[in-house]
């Protein structure tokens, strides 16, 4: 008879939530999503109201189960996957005492400078505390956008907030406690603080660490496996959610876990690619490296003894969404008031993406000598500038939109192949690569990312859900249904392979060296323009 699973995709945009029949097979039932904003500050702050996420997954469990027509006393099981690295500092009754912080968020410029920067450094970081983070934890928290600095920058400038903190918790592990009353943190939210000493024997928050960066460490909750019972749901949230009381609640996992258990991709030296509101190059090793020159890292992920050695680029199909809503808005708008578009174009374009992806589906390789680079919010890896800012390059007069649309695409392909070929320095990726997120929807994208990389490329059923079955997974082995994560191995198949196209490999070959010398022949213009330029007396001396 199988069992049916309810999966929480939490991200920045809105809360996807995937109702799945659990047999021999996962079978989507029925799924909802339900949007909710994103707030960018003039600090460079990033936050959301954790009550949006909550009010979100009441919206789409009650959707769900209305479509389905399944009970909810049917439910045998609750699991998330989300979004991560974010900050939510909760007091004793897990209440918020701020808003949530996103991992998009870069204020702590000034804390991360003193915290991590002062001293004699290499690759930009003081060597001490480089030495003794490698040595504990096997990453670095040099980024202005990692947890540490966040939570150093409440503490300093909103103290009376900061003395009601009692934990500190990630997105999926504030809505475990709605769900169930318990304060914990999966393996990889752990790791992913940069303050979890993950080697074997050990498996806790670091005291030398915590105390190295001023953090608290009985502010952080205890520590599960992803497969793990958290707890079960309680009277309040099974009624405000409409679901059973005591259904079991799992722990799943951060997106960066889960999505490559959902693509498939979790045997050792397996690489799949997401393309989502972020995008990234993943691939499974069986140890902790790191490559501070390039900003990688091995994390923590929801397979146990197995590493995600993990390139993030922090605004993919951010970028898509700027381009559809500042670009492409004229060409939509007459598909949305359904003029000069027939009856058979019509049922042709799903959605507004696919529309767009029509639209540019003629434009050359190298988008007629446009280059665009796709640091909208700043980037991580392979290097490390919050600062860093999108580009068009090479416009001409007979430059049009569909050019520059294309271009967006290409520059996302670009990003993603200079994180694949550093992470090619220290190990070996895989020749065919799974390919997932909202991105491997279009044909058009998978065949320009295989033609840009010069690999084979495979697309699974779904793609856009790999999160939600990444997370269908981890309930299933928690209620021994599978035997382990590795099982996904064989439950997720093939829907389509993309091969390189030799001719237009040679042309990006050339494009792909100059859109990695526009970061470096630019970096100096972005510091003035996006950091200088609010202090009008440095801007002018700079210049």
């Amino acid at each position: 008879m199988g069992t049916y699973v309810l999966t929480y995709d939490v991200g920045t945009s809105g809360v996807k939530t995937c109702l799945y029949h659990l047999t021999d097979l996962i079978t989507l039932v029925a799924s909802a999503l339900f949007s909710y904003e994103l707030s960018i500050l003039d600090n460079g702050g990033a936050e959301q109201d954790p009550a949006d996420w909550w009010n979100a997954m009441q919206h789409t469990t009650k959707q769900v189960l209305q479509d389905s027509l399944i009970p909810a006393d049917q439910i045998g099981g609750i699991s998330f996957c989300a979004q991560m690295q974010g900050m939510i500092l909760v007091d004793r009754e897990g209440q918020p005492i701020r808003k949530a912080m996103s991992y998009m968020d870069t204020r702590a410029a000034k804390e991360h400078r003193e915290g991590i920067m002062h001293g004699m450094k290499i690759a930009g970081v003081n060597v001490f505390k480089l030495a003794r983070s490698l040595a504990i934890t096997r990453a670095v928290p040099a980024s202005v956008k990692d947890p540490v600095w966040k939570y150093t920058w409440v503490k300093r400038n909103e103290p009376e907030l900061f003395r009601k903190v009692y934990k500190w918790l990630d997105v999926k592990e504030y809505l475990l406690y709605k769900c169930t009353g318990e304060f914990v943190m999966t393996e990889d939210s752990a790791y992913a603080t940069l303050l979890y000493d993950s080697r074997k024997g050990r498996k806790t928050f670091s005291k030398q660490m915590c105390k190295m960066f001023g953090v608290e460490i009985n502010h952080f909750p205890r520590v599960i496996k992803s497969t793990e019972q958290v707890g079960t749901l309680s009277t309040q949230a099974a009624a405000e959610l409409g679901l059973s009381v005591g259904t079991p609640v799992f722990g799943g996992g951060g997106d960066a876990a889960l999505i490559g258990v959902g693509a498939g991709a979790v045997a050792e030296g397996d690489t799949h690619i997401y393309l989502g509101t972020s995008g990234w190059v993943s691939t499974v090793v069986n140890r902790q490296l790191i490559d501070t020159t390039n900003m990688i890292a091995s994390i923590v992920g929801a397979i146990p003894d197995r590493y995600h050695y993990f390139c993030e680029l922090e605004t993919a199909g951010k970028c898509l969404e700027w381009v559809k809503n500042h670009l492409a808005l004229d060409e939509i708008g007459i598909y949305l008031e359904k003029k000069q578009i027939s009856e058979t174009q019509e049922t042709m374009y799903r959605s507004l993406y696919d529309y767009m992806m029509h639209a540019i589906k003629d434009v050359p390789a190298g988008s007629n000598g446009v280059i665009f680079t796709p640091w909208l919010h700043g980037n991580r890896c392979p290097f490390e500038d919050s600062n860093a800012r999108g580009l068009f390059f090479n416009i001409s007069i007979d430059t049009g939109k569909t050019e520059l649309i294309h271009a967006v695409l290409e520059g996302i392909c670009y990003h993603l192949r200079w994180q694949l070929e550093s992470q090619d320095r220290k190990i070996k990726t895989s020749k065919t690569i799974r390919f997932v997120g909202g991105g491997a929807l279009a044909p058009l994208t998978c065949q320009i990312l295989a033609d840009i990389l010069g690999r084979e490329i495979e697309t699974v059923e779904s793609p856009q859900n790999a999160g939600a079955i990444g997370a269908a997974l981890v309930t299933a082995v928690g209620l021994g249904m599978i035997p382990s994560i590795h099982e996904a191995k064989s439950l997720v198949t093939v829907q389509a392979t993309y091969k390189p196209n030799p001719r237009n490999k040679a042309t990006y070959d050339i494009y792909f060296e100059v859109f990695k010398s526009l970061y470096s022949r630019n970096k100096k213009a972005f510091g003035i323009l996006n950091n200088l330029s609010s202090r009008p007396d440095v801007f002018h001396a700079s210049l």
